[in-house]
């Protein structure tokens, strides 16, 4: 690895220090009364708001979709997806989290409160930070990547869980939770920027990002998306988007291969996988 690129991840590791350190210093961000009150609560089978429990299918669908290809094993497609069968762990923990926030996103938008709220946004916290460790694995060291998950996703799910509990202090923050869930999207887009991929299709983790993206506008226009003509609300097409994205990142590990080796070592581009 050149030097530069050593002190691109020192300066985003201390960018990184500095957020945690900002959020908890920031005057808390609390969450708003009225973020239950989504737009389309229609009951269709005695399905209390149908659309946005059903609409949590396609997190299902990938999600054991997912789990099946990426625990596949004496495949020769499944060895040109991983060059070392331990970077499979933060990709399952990532669609693992996806198929149980289809559950919990289910869950909570049965009757949505701020309890059920946390189970929604539990795996959904996870999954972003294990793709931030899958994205260190393939362009900057394996072994990092691996190393600091269990960090990541404890990190990931304690910004959940210190939400949820200031929320039963009478003073929620959402500090953690924001840096976790945008900060995180910005570390991996500078990562896909400044280190190339072991990995042929690593510019698709660019689509992964902007279909997040749009999942996040859908949910801020709520209630616009519902009133063009009643049939479909941005929190449903949130969903429906969300799960186009993480289907995404399967559709990536399907197509892609390694790199060309250079070299006689295990060297990648300017990447060392260690």
């Amino acid at each position: 690895m050149s030097r530069r690129m050593r002190s691109g991840l020192w300066l985003l590791g201390a960018l990184s220090i500095a957020m945690l350190l900002i959020a908890g210093l920031a005057p808390p961000v609390h969450q708003p009364a009225e973020y239950h009150q989504f737009a389309d609560q229609r009951e269709f089978f005695g399905i209390p708001n149908f659309f946005n429990v059903t609409s949590n299918v396609g997190f299902l669908l990938v999600g054991v979709g997912g789990m099946l290809f990426v625990t596949r094993s004496g495949n020769a497609r499944a060895n040109t997806v991983f060059v070392e069968p331990r970077e499979r762990w933060p990709y399952l923990v990532l669609i693992a989290s996806v198929a149980l926030t289809g559950i919990g996103s289910a869950y909570y938008h049965l009757a949505p409160d701020n309890d059920r709220l946390m189970w929604d946004r539990l795996p959904m916290a996870v999954a972003i930070m294990a793709l931030v460790a899958a994205t260190l694995a393939e362009r900057v060291s394996v072994r990092a990547g691996l190393q600091l998950l269990p960090l990541l996703v404890v990190l990931g799910a304690g910004s959940v869980l210190h939400w949820h509990w200031s929320e039963k202090q009478g003073a929620g923050n959402l500090n953690f939770y924001i840096v976790v869930q945008f900060y995180s999207i910005l570390v991996i887009v500078l990562l896909a920027k400044f280190f190339p991929s072991r990995y042929t299709r690593g510019e698709d983790i660019y689509a992964v990002v902007a279909w997040y993206a749009l999942a996040k506008a859908g949910e801020i226009a709520d209630q616009k998306i519902y009133d063009l003509g009643n049939l479909v609300s941005g929190h449903t097409v949130k969903h429906l988007v969300a799960a186009a994205a993480a289907y995404w990142i399967l559709r990536m590990l399907r197509r892609r291969t390694p790199q060309r080796e250079q070299g006689a070592g295990q060297r990648f581009g300017s990447v060392t996988v260690s």
